[in-house]
C-alpha cells in the first residue's frame, strides 16, 4: 500500500462530514480526538479523513494549518495500521483538542494510540463482546 493521502481520501462531503460529527463514535488520545462512522456508500474509498483545529485556541490560520498538516502526515504514515486490521469503509474526523502547538512526535504518538484503540473497539464490536 502506497503511503499517499490523495484527494479521494479526503472527507469533503458536507453531509458525511456533519454525519460523522453528529452521529459518530469518539475516541480520545490527548491531544487528538477522533470521530468515526462506518459508511455503507459504495462510491467512497475505504476510508475518508477530515481534520479540524478549533479557532478558539488558535486564532492565527498559520498555526491551525500547521497542526492540520502534522495530523494529516501522522495519519498518512500510520494508515497501514487501519487498512491491515479493519474491514469495511469508514469516515474519520480528527479533532485537535490541545491548547499549544504540538511537536510531530506528539501527534504521531497520539495517532498510533488512537488507531490501536480503534482496532480494539472495532474488534470487540465485531465479536460482540
Amino acid at each position: 500500500m502506497p503511503l499517499k493521502f490523495g484527494k479521494s481520501e479526503r472527507l469533503k462531503s458536507k453531509k458525511l462530514f456533519q454525519s460523522v460529527f453528529d452521529n459518530g463514535k469518539a475516541l480520545t488520545a490527548y491531544p487528538l480526538k477522533v470521530f468515526y462512522i462506518r459508511v455503507l456508500d459504495a462510491d467512497i474509498p475505504r476510508t475518508q479523513v477530515g481534520v479540524l483545529v478549533g479557532k478558539k485556541n488558535f486564532r492565527r490560520a498559520v498555526s491551525r494549518n500547521r497542526i492540520k498538516r502534522k495530523i494529516r502526515e501522522a495519519y498518512r504514515l500510520n494508515k497501514h495500521l487501519i487498512f491491515n486490521n479493519i474491514e469495511g469503509k469508514y469516515a474519520f474526523l480528527f479533532l485537535y483538542i490541545g491548547d499549544s502547538l504540538p511537536t510531530s512526535e506528539t501527534v504521531e504518538k497520539a495517532m498510533v494510540s488512537l488507531i490501536n484503540k480503534l482496532k480494539t473497539v472495532e474488534k470487540n464490536e465485531k465479536t460482540g463482546s
